[in-house]
């Protein structure tokens, strides 16, 4: 799944990964023999399909659980896509990687995956497990030995979190003090080209 992503990263241009050895940095142009002389002006259609799949790679999620997000923004009252951005900001896989405790989204959604954490003190197991405000993510007491969270106070105390999580180093707990505003979004895509992609 690494290289897979890493080829998505060289086709996009960009670093859509959290990995230190992103092969983008060295070559920002699509993978293959050509792929330095194949970029190409894009569609309307072509740029609106491109913010999608990228938004998508980054947060790990098939079509159908994008679309799903959609539709859950669509029904509510405001800005569609910032409410899409919250509620992809608000995965508790996402969540657990802008605290700290994981390196990467990719590590973060297989912590949650094998119980690693907790939801005001209960085992919460599902990666797409939407917090809400005043919510603390925890380790389950029996994982906080494990190699993983290693100095993890240390690396908390360290870490810029953003303003919607509240980190504890000492109980090494991060609260959801507020709702993601528009300056702890993921900047590498469009939300905007994205709702003109789906309202089609």
């Amino acid at each position: 799944m690494r290289g897979t992503t890493h080829k998505a990263c060289r086709r996009y241009g960009m670093k859509l990964c959290q990995s230190d050895k992103c092969p983008v940095v060295k070559r920002n142009y699509p993978p293959g023999a050509h792929g330095s002389k194949r970029r190409q002006k894009l569609s309307e259609f072509g740029q609106q399909l491109r913010e999608k799949q990228i938004a998508k790679i980054i947060f790990g999620l098939q079509e159908r659980q994008f679309r799903n997000y959609y539709e859950k923004a669509i029904r509510q009252k405001g800005d569609t896509g910032q409410i899409l951005q919250q509620l992809l900001e608000m995965r508790l896989d996402n969540a657990v990687f802008r605290a700290g405790f994981a390196k990467t989204r990719r590590m973060a959604r297989q912590m949650v995956t094998h119980g690693m954490f907790t939801i005001n003190g209960s085992p919460v197991n599902i990666p797409s497990y939407q917090v809400r405000l005043k919510e603390e993510i925890g380790i389950k007491p029996n994982k906080v030995s494990s190699k993983l969270f290693a100095e993890l106070d240390k690396r908390m105390a360290k870490h810029q979190a953003p303003s919607w999580l509240t980190l504890n180093p000492t109980n090494m707990t991060a609260k959801v003090s507020a709702m993601p505003a528009a300056q702890d979004f993921e900047r590498s895509f469009s939300t905007r080209l994205i709702v003109e992609f789906y309202s089609k």
